[in-house]
């Protein structure tokens, strides 16, 4: 069992910045490679970013890349996500997830995620 807590969210302006942090329980967080997605009012769940275990493969959905960056400490059992030139579609709820299939050829189905943190929310305006 892993435990995913995330926190870092908040109302930004548009163009700021955020750092969310998502910090996991046990001794086994260095196993899973880690994943970030969000969801908006009304829209469904979209992948945003994910993070092998040694963190040397990152994936970026088109909409994120070159804004935010992804990045773990293994030995905080920590991930984070650093969220630059921030737009308002990018508000929504931030999930942090650990991925329990480990299969890199669909790092962003959701579906293959079997640890989920509570969310937090990120709000950014115009």
């Amino acid at each position: 069992q892993v435990q995913l807590v995330e926190s870092g969210g908040g109302l930004v302006q548009a163009g700021g910045s955020l750092r969310l942090s998502c910090a996991a329980s046990g001794r086994t967080f260095s196993r899973y490679a880690m994943g970030w997605f969000r969801q908006a009012p009304g829209k469904e769940r979209e992948f945003v970013s994910r993070i092998s275990r040694t963190g040397r493969t990152i994936y970026y959905s088109d909409s994120v890349k070159g804004r935010f960056t992804i990045s773990r400490d293994n030995a905080k059992n920590t991930v984070y996500l650093q969220m630059n030139s921030l737009k308002p579609e990018d508000t929504a709820v931030y999930y942090c997830a650990a991925d329990t299939i480990s299969d890199s050829s669909t790092y962003d189905n959701a579906g293959q995620y079997g640890y989920w943190g509570q969310g937090t929310q990120v709000t950014v305006s115009s």
